[in-house]
């Protein structure tokens, strides 16, 4: 066996160099690039490796580790999990910043390679500069907390052990059913010393991604449930996008007049204006979707997790006669709400399904009930569009304005937290495929600004915005100077209502008074967060870093900004000052939080005893 001696550091490079992927036909080089920042913990080891110019691994200069981390996944979900990046900090601060952008990537199903430094495995220099002890396990370190957020999790303690951690990690971010996080630790030790490393190891290895098939009993299962039902609905998730079933999907509905409800991760894969397109569904849903849900005596899951959201708490579908059946690569969400599983490819199973219910002369018994539905619902999406205010623009209104006039209609829209994606989700008209690019499985703030950077680089010949909240903005922007010093152009649309506004409304919808949610100077006299709103201006941050910056208060000022962003080279900010609390409602949906069981607010016992109503008319499993 020919074997060829360098550090553990080199190695990983070199093999992260030599993965690709194929699925129908298609192969992809896996590996586009490295995101890090490099500290003591990494720069010496991997930093040399990834210094040397025998790869092809383009290296990105991050600004913030969780930041970088948003920018990776971003890049992989809008290229549909065929490529991914990997992310390289230090130990300590540095790895721990990245494990909330580690949930964010196992949650929504998404591959990235976190390769966080750490302590030494030699432990002579222990306690080495910002590693964490535990006196009851010397093995322990800050790492460990990557574990309940990773898909796989793996340390390398010594350089052989990086070849059996390398495959393993590669065969669960190839996997379209265990994909997300892929945690490998590496001690900073041992990426600096060498092993006689075979060459098969580095050798062009092709990860097949087979598409699961669907069983000849579950595809019999699944059609036999559709007998007997008139009032069946469709929800899309983010797996019909990944496993590429968007036409099967649209052409199911179609063929049986199914109506389609969509999930955020979903939305998009079936054009707004499709004839069986009902939008959004759930807690921030259309009223139309959740009309349809209410009623659906049968709901075909495919490709969704099911997440609480999507089922409003398990009220959603209320028909005492509503039987579920899930499309699913993964089996655990397959088994969700006693729902029938087929554990299949979304693509594959659409097709067999379709063929057995063609067969059976199969047609829901909706008429024109659909299209009725939907004429209502564009109503309201068009009044919400047209909202006038003598005090400002509302949310929904500078929305619109974006929707429908001032954005091109393959531009990518990017969020994740706040009321923008509920808004969105009930109110944006996708025209395009893979325009809509939301990450709400956790919905976490500070996504935006770097998933924008990354859907950039996954689509750089569209143009990308950025839409968030100034809450989000605030928690983490670091990676807009990333997109300047790289110079890929970003938009960035800050949306200023100041404060986190969607919290004070769940908190109020509750009876609880407004508290700690809005962005207030301290009021001397009663000592709380009452006072005047603080005024941000945030276009001067954005031109701190040398992006282009406005700011804007009303349609023809955003008209103006939109259009010089269209001509603008460089990452652009526009300010948008929108009207606190001019969000969408709930539209016929709800939502369990924690209402308190016990309070001396007779507004708060109110909500509880609301709460405990729906809890007693949903679902159980």
């Amino acid at each position: 066996m020919k074997t060829e001696r360098m550090t553990m550091a080199q190695a990983l490079v070199r093999f992260l160099d030599s993965q690709y992927v194929e699925m129908d036909g298609e192969e992809t080089k896996f590996v586009h690039g490295v995101f890090g920042i490099f500290g003591h913990g990494s720069v010496v080891g991997l930093g040399e490796a990834l210094a040397e110019q025998d790869h092809a691994l383009t290296f990105y200069q991050g600004h913030n580790e969780q930041g970088m981390a948003h920018a990776a996944i971003a890049y992989a979900k809008q290229r549909r999990r065929r490529q991914i990046f990997a992310v390289v900090s230090s130990i300590g601060p540095g790895a721990l910043n990245m494990v909330t952008a580690a949930g964010v990537a196992t949650v929504n199903r998404i591959p990235v390679l976190f390769l966080p430094g750490d302590a030494f495995a030699c432990r002579q220099p222990d306690p080495v500069l910002q590693q964490v002890e535990q006196d009851y396990n010397h093995n322990t370190t800050a790492n460990e907390a990557f574990i309940p957020v990773s898909k796989y999790w793996d340390r390398v303690s010594r350089p052989d052990q990086l070849m059996t951690a390398g495959i393993n990690a590669m065969r669960v971010l190839t996997d379209p059913a265990e994909t997300g996080a892929v945690t490998l630790c590496l001690p900073q030790d041992v990426q600096g010393e060498a092993y006689d490393y075979p060459l098969e190891f580095f050798e062009k290895r092709i990860h097949h991604i087979d598409r699961q098939p669907i069983t000849e009993d579950a595809a019999q299962r699944a059609a036999a449930l559709f007998h007997g039902k008139r009032r069946p609905l469709i929800i899309c998730g983010g797996g019909v996008r990944y496993s590429g079933a968007d036409e099967e999907l649209a052409s199911f509905a179609q063929k049986f007049q199914i109506p389609v409800a969509e999930t955020q991760a979903g939305k998009g894969c079936v054009v707004w204006d499709h004839p069986m397109n009902l939008g959004g569904i759930g807690v921030t849903g259309t009223l139309c979707a959740n009309r349809a849900a209410r009623d659906a005596d049968l709901v075909i899951s495919v490709g969704t997790r099911l997440g609480d959201f999507t089922t409003g708490s398990k009220l959603g579908f209320q028909n005492p006669n509503a039987e579920i059946i899930t499309i699913n690569v993964n089996r655990f969400d397959a088994y969700k709400m006693n729902a029938t599983p087929v554990v299949a490819d979304a693509k594959v199973a659409l097709q067999k399904i379709a063929k057995l219910l063609e067969g059976a002369g199969y047609r829901s018994a909706y008429g024109d009930e659909v299209q009725k539905l939907k004429t209502e619902w564009n109503a309201e999406v068009d009044r919400l569009y047209s909202l006038e205010s003598g005090e400002g623009m509302a949310q929904t209104r500078v929305l619109g304005e974006l929707n429908e006039r001032l954005m091109q209609e393959n531009a990518i829209v990017v969020g994740a937290s706040g009321s923008l994606p509920g808004d969105m989700q009930r109110v944006w008209r996708p025209r395009q495929p893979d325009t809509y690019h939301m990450e709400y499985g956790f919905s976490c703030m500070g996504y935006e600004v770097a998933a924008a950077l990354g859907a950039k680089l996954a689509e750089p010949h569209r143009e990308v915005y950025a839409m968030v909240g100034d809450g989000s903005y605030v928690m983490l922007h670091s990676e807009l100077l990333t997109s300047i010093q790289e110079n890929i152009k970003i938009n960035v649309l800050v949306f200023d209502n100041r404060g986190f506004q969607c919290i004070d409304n769940l908190q109020v919808s509750q009876g609880i008074e407004s508290f700690g949610t809005e962005f207030r100077y301290r009021d001397a006299r009663s000592g709380r967060l009452t006072g005047d709103y603080i005024p941000i201006d945030f276009a001067a941050n954005g031109r701190s870093y040398g992006a282009r910056a406005y700011t804007v208060t009303n349609v023809e000022e955003l008209t103006e900004a939109m259009q010089k962003a269209r001509e603008d080279t460089v990452s652009v900010l526009i300010d948008v000052k929108v009207l606190p609390k001019s969000m969408t409602h709930d539209y016929e949906s709800w939502w369990r939080v924690g209402t308190p069981e016990v309070s001396r607010n007779e507004k708060v016992r109110k909500a509880y005893a609301d709460m405990k109503s729906h809890v007693e008319k949903a679902r159980k499993y």
